[in-house]
């Protein structure tokens, strides 16, 4: 009990600025958090980059830990943690998905299609799908990432690499081409 006490008294320190309150609380949670995480993620890059992203949150949000008698600081550095498992989780997923889709484009390219893949095509994208083919790779990867794939303009940002509003005007560019193209 009393060290749940002191590593409270250290999250507020730390909200109030506090580097080496920030320096202890970080040496004593970040190898708990690694060893738990790692039950979870085979991916040990993974695992280290969501114990960052959780260090940086508590340096940015400490002021938000709820300090109440049953409310440990390891319980909120491990909440905070599960969520960001979650997320890099979801953007990897998102980033795979992306991959395998860019593959598929960059395979007709790269082949002949068959005559059944040629049928299926022109039944499923017609005109559309050749539109889409004749993209530049940056606009089409955009478009595949936020149409195709359904995902959010963050997620594809994060799945591209690239920033949000690149996304946005790359997308936009592509419809533009669509449009006249098909026009």
């Amino acid at each position: 009990m009393e060290q749940r006490a002191e590593h409270a008294a250290l999250l507020c320190a730390v909200a109030d600025g506090d580097r080496a309150a920030f320096e202890a609380l970080y040496r004593h949670y970040a190898p708990w958090l690694e060893a738990r995480l790692r039950y979870r993620c085979a991916d040990p890059a993974l695992v280290d980059d969501v114990v960052q992203e959780v260090f940086v949150s508590v340096w940015r949000g400490a002021s938000r830990y709820r300090r109440q008698d049953d409310a440990d600081v390891a319980g909120w550095l491990w909440r905070i943690c599960a969520r960001r498992l979650a997320d890099a989780g979801r953007r990897h997923g998102a980033r795979q998905r992306l991959q395998a889709l860019l593959e598929r484009f960059r395979g007709r390219e790269e082949r002949a299609p068959s005559a059944e893949e040629a049928a299926l095509d022109g039944a499923a994208y017609g005109e559309v799908g050749r539109a889409v083919d004749r993209l530049p790779e940056d606009l089409r990867s955009a478009l595949a990432a936020t149409v195709l794939e359904g995902m959010t303009v963050k997620e594809a940002a994060v799945a591209l690499s690239i920033p949000e509003g690149t996304v946005k005007s790359r997308v936009s560019r592509a419809r533009r081409r669509l449009r006249e193209e098909l026009a």
